[in-house]
C-alpha cells in the first residue's frame, strides 16, 4: 500500500484524525450491551416483513447490520440544508464528490460509480441535479459490488431509494425559493399518500426553476491562424444558464395476501434548458483563434416504469420478479455567431430506450444461512441525429441528417450465499457472469463486439464482540466499467477551431472493451452506545484495459488531408489505493471530557487519501483522471434548548493537483472548498421554515491544460454563493 502524508492536510482535517483516535480510547470504557439492538432477522423469514411496535432503526443501525460495507442516509440527512436537488446532498457525503453534476466515489470518474434507482441502473441522461430530495426515502452508498446488482461498480454504488407508498394518509407541501444570480427562482414539492384497503398509493410531485451564471477567463497559447506562428490570446466570458422542469413519481403497492405483494413504480422527468455565452477578446501576440458567441436551448425527458412481484411460498422460500421500461429523450439547438451573423448551427436529438427483466429466488438453508439465484436481462439502444451547418452549408454532408445508433444487450446470471457462520463470523459469497454484446451502426457501417465478464465476490465480516458493535469488514471483488454509449458512436464531431493537436476532431470507438477491476477492501467500524460511530478503511483497485481519449494525426473519411482526432481507446493498466476515515455522533459521546452528554450537538467528519498511477504514462502525477490526492469534510448541527431552532455547518476542501494524462498532455487543477450553512425554525410539528446558504466564502478556481510544445490554456472560474428558503407544511 502506498504511504500517505498528512503534511498538506489543513488543521481542521488533521483534528478529525485526532478525534477518531481519542474516541477509540474512550469507547473501550463503554460497558458492553448498552445501546445494542436486536439481531437482524434472517432473510426470507416471517420476521423480515412483519413490523412490530418497536423503535424505528436508525441509519447507523441499518449500516451496522448490513451484510456488506454500506453507508445509509435517511430523511434527516437529506433535509438538513434545504437542498433542492440530490446532487447537493451527495456532495456532503463521506467519500463522494460531484463534478459536472455527476457523483464520484473515491476520486474516480463518474463512469466508475454505479448510480441505481431503487436498485436498478439509472437511465442514460438521468439528471440527479434535477431530482428533488423530497422524492427520495434514503440514499445507500455501497463500497463494493454485490451479485444481485450490476457489477459496474469499480468505485462503488449509490442507490437512490424513492419514497415508498405510506401506510397512513400523507399531505406534505414544501414551498421554496432560491437565489444565485439576477433574480430569485421558485420551487415546490407536494407529496400525496393514501391507503385504500390492500392498496397504498403515493404521488410525489416536484416543480423547479434554476438560474445560474458562469464567469470565466481563458488564456490560450496555441497555433495561430497561419498554423505556424504561435499565438496568445485572452477571452473573458459570461455564460448565463436557466431553465425549468418537473418530476413526478407515482407508486402503487398492492398487498394481494399475507405472502404475496405487487408494486408499480413510475417516474417522469421533463425539463427545458437555455444558455448563452458572450466573449470579449484580447490579442497578446500572433493571430489567435477565438471561440464565437453562442446561444443554445433544448429539452430533456425521462420516463420510467418498474413492476415488481414478490411471493413468499413459505417461511424459507421467496421469489421476486421485476420488469422495467425506460425512455429518455433530448433535443438541442445551438447557434454560434460571428460579426453579428449565424456562423454555425447545430441541431439534433437523441433517444435512449431500454427494457429490463430480472428475477431471483431465495432459499433459507437454516436459521443463519440463505442462498439466492437469479438473472438480469437488459436491452438498451441509443439513437443520435445531428446536423451541423457552416454559413448555411452542411459541414459534413456524408454524416449530417444520418442517424447513428448503438445497442447494448446484457445477460447476467448470479448466485449469492449469505451465511452467519457463528455469532462473530458472517460471510457473503457471490458469483455473477455477464455477457455484453454491443452494436454500433452509422455511415453504412455496422460494428459488433461481444465480451464476457465473470465477477466473483467475497465479503467477510468479523464481530470483535458478540453484540456487533466492533466490526472488521473485508471484501475481495471483481467489477467492471462498460464503455459509455456515446463513446461507442462512430459519428465524428469537428473542432470549431482550426484542427490541431490542441483542438482535434472527436469520434467514438465501437471496438472499446470494458475495463476490468480487481478490488480489495478492509475496514474497521466502531459503533458507540449512543448512536455514534467511526470507521477506518483501506481499498485497492487494479484496472485492466483502462479507457482514455488520446489525440492522433491520421487519415479520415471526412477530409482529404490527415487530421488530428481525439478518440477513446483501451489505453493501459492502472492501480488506485486509498485510506478513508469517517466519524459521526453526539459531541458528548465522542468527547465526554469536553462536552456535556446532554448537549444537542452532533459532529461528523471524513478524511480520505487517494493514490493512483497509469502504467504507460511516466510519472510523477500519472494519476487517474480527476482523482484528487485527498479530500476532507467536517460539520456539525446544533439544536438550541431555549428556542425551536436547529442550525448546522458543513465545510469541505480538496487540494490542487496535477494529472499527467499522456506523455505530452497534462491537466492542473487548483484547490476547491465549500462552506454550507442552514437554520431551521420549527413553529409547530406541522410547520417549519428553513434557510440555507451553499458555498459561502466562495473560492475561485483555475484549471491549466498543457498539450505538448508548451501549447495549452488556462481557465479561471468565478465561484458564486447560492441562497435558499423553504417553508415546509404537513397538511
Amino acid at each position: 500500500m502506498t504511504s500517505f502524508s498528512m503534511r498538506a492536510v489543513p488543521a481542521a482535517c488533521a483534528a478529525l484524525v485526532l478525534l477518531a483516535c481519542q474516541t477509540l480510547v474512550l469507547a473501550q470504557d463503554i460497558p458492553a450491551g448498552i445501546g445494542d439492538t436486536p439481531a437482524r432477522p434472517q432473510q426470507g423469514s416471517r420476521l423480515e416483513r412483519v413490523e412490530l411496535s418497536s423503535r424505528q432503526q436508525s441509519d447507523t443501525d441499518l449500516r451496522r447490520k448490513s451484510a456488506v460495507a454500506k453507508q445509509i442516509y435517511g430523511r434527516e440527512e437529506m433535509d438538513k440544508y434545504g437542498d433542492t436537488n440530490v446532487s447537493d446532498v451527495l456532495k456532503r457525503l463521506p467519500g463522494v464528490s460531484v463534478q459536472d453534476g455527476a457523483p464520484r466515489m473515491r476520486g474516480l470518474g463518474a463512469g466508475y460509480t454505479l448510480i441505481l434507482i431503487n436498485g436498478d441502473p439509472a437511465p442514460p441522461g438521468f439528471a440527479l441535479d434535477q431530482l428533488s430530495p423530497s422524492q427520495v426515502e434514503r440514499i445507500e452508498v455501497t463500497k463494493g459490488p454485490t451479485a444481485d446488482q450490476s457489477a459496474q461498480a469499480v468505485a462503488g454504488a449509490i442507490n437512490i431509494i424513492l419514497k415508498d407508498a405510506p401506510r397512513v394518509s400523507q399531505r406534505d407541501l414544501r414551498l421554496g425559493v432560491g437565489y444565485s444570480i439576477e433574480r430569485p427562482t421558485p420551487n415546490a414539492n407536494f407529496t400525496l399518500g393514501e391507503t385504500l384497503g390492500p392498496l397504498a398509493l403515493s404521488l410525489p410531485i416536484s416543480v423547479f426553476e434554476w438560474r445560474n451564471q458562469n464567469s470565466f477567463t481563458t488564456e490560450r497559447y496555441v497555433q495561430g491562424n497561419d498554423q505556424l506562428q504561435a499565438a496568445r490570446g485572452i477571452q473573458q466570458a459570461e455564460q448565463p444558464n436557466w431553465g425549468h422542469g418537473f418530476n413526478i413519481a407515482p407508486r402503487v403497492n398492492w398487498k394481494i395476501s399475507d405472502d404475496e405483494t405487487a408494486s408499480l413504480q413510475t417516474f417522469a422527468q421533463k425539463g427545458y434548458w437555455n444558455n448563452k455565452t458572450e466573449y470579449s477578446e484580447t490579442v497578446i501576440s500572433g493571430r489567435p483563434n477565438f471561440d464565437d458567441d453562442s446561444a443554445s436551448h433544448g429539452t430533456w425527458q425521462n420516463l420510467r416504469g418498474n413492476l415488481q412481484w414478490i411471493n413468499r411460498f413459505n417461511d424459507a422460500q421467496r421469489l421476486e420478479l421485476k420488469a422495467g421500461v425506460q425512455d429518455s429523450k433530448g433535443t438541442f439547438n445551438s447557434e454560434a455567431f460571428r460579426n453579428g451573423k449565424v456562423q454555425r448551427q447545430t441541431v439534433g436529438n437523441n433517444q435512449d430506450r431500454s427494457f429490463t427483466q430480472a428475477g431471483k429466488f431465495g432459499q433459507l438453508l437454516g436459521d443463519d444461512h440463505s442462498i439466492t439465484v437469479g438473472w438480469d436481462l437488459e436491452w438498451r439502444k441509443r439513437d443520435e441525429l445531428r446536423t451541423v451547418t457552416e454559413n448555411g452549408g452542411s459541414q459534413l454532408p456524408q454524416y449530417d441528417g444520418q442517424t447513428f445508433s448503438a445497442t447494448i444487450q446484457r445477460q447476467a446470471l448470479f448466485v449469492q450465499d449469505e451465511w452467519e457462520l457463528s455469532k462473530q463470523w458472517s460471510t457473503y459469497l457471490g458469483l455473477r457472469a455477464e455477457r455484453i454484446a454491443t452494436e454500433s451502426r452509422g455511415s453504412d457501417k455496422l460494428v459488433r463486439n461481444t465480451s464476457q465478464v465473470v465477477t466473483p465476490l467475497w465479503h467477510l465480516n468479523y464481530k470483535l464482540d458478540p453484540k456487533g458493535r466492533d466490526l472488521i469488514r473485508a471484501s475481495l471483488t471483481r467489477s467492471y466499467k462498460a464503455p459509455d454509449m456515446n463513446a461507442l458512436l462512430a459519428r465524428p464531431s469537428l473542432s470549431v477551431l482550426p484542427n490541431s493537436k490542441q483542438t482535434p476532431d472527436r469520434v467514438g470507438n465501437p471496438d472499446l472493451r470494458p475495463e476490468l477491476a480487481t478490488g480489495l477492501d478492509i475496514a474497521f467500524e466502531k459503533y458507540l452506545a449512543g448512536g455514534g460511530m467511526y470507521s477506518v478503511g483501506l481499498f485497492h483497485r487494479s484496472i485492466d484495459d483502462l479507457i482514455r481519449s488520446t489525440p492522433t494525426l491520421r487519415a479520415v473519411e471526412w477530409a482529404s488531408e490527415p487530421r488530428w482526432v481525439m478518440q477513446p481507446i483501451n489505453y493501459s493498466k492502472a492501480q488506485t489505493s486509498g485510506l478513508e476515515l469517517e466519524i459521526k455522533g453526539r459531541a458528548g459521546e465522542l468527547l465526554p471530557s469536553v462536552f456535556d452528554p446532554k448537549l444537542a450537538l452532533n459532529l461528523r467528519g471524513s478524511l480520505s487519501f487517494y493514490r493512483s498511477n497509469v502504467d504507460v504514462v511516466p510519472g510523477p502525477n500519472n494519476r487517474l483522471d480527476g482523482q484528487q490526492p485527498w479530500s476532507g469534510n467536517v460539520g456539525f448541527d446544533y439544536r438550541l434548548s431555549s428556542l425551536p431552532l436547529t442550525t448546522g455547518v458543513s465545510f469541505s476542501v480538496m487540494p490542487g493537483y496535477t494529472t499527467q494524462q499522456t506523455e505530452s498532455t497534462s491537466l492542473e487543477q487548483t484547490r476547491t472548498r465549500a462552506l454550507d450553512v442552514f437554520a431551521q425554525w420549527a413553529f409547530s410539528k406541522s410547520l417549519s421554515l428553513r434557510l440555507s446558504a451553499n458555498n459561502l466564502l466562495p473560492l475561485d478556481t483555475q484549471q491549466t491544460s498543457m498539450v505538448g510544445m508548451g501549447y495549452g490554456s488556462t481557465t479561471d472560474r468565478v465561484a458564486r454563493t447560492s441562497f435558499g428558503a423553504a417553508l415546509e407544511i404537513k397538511l
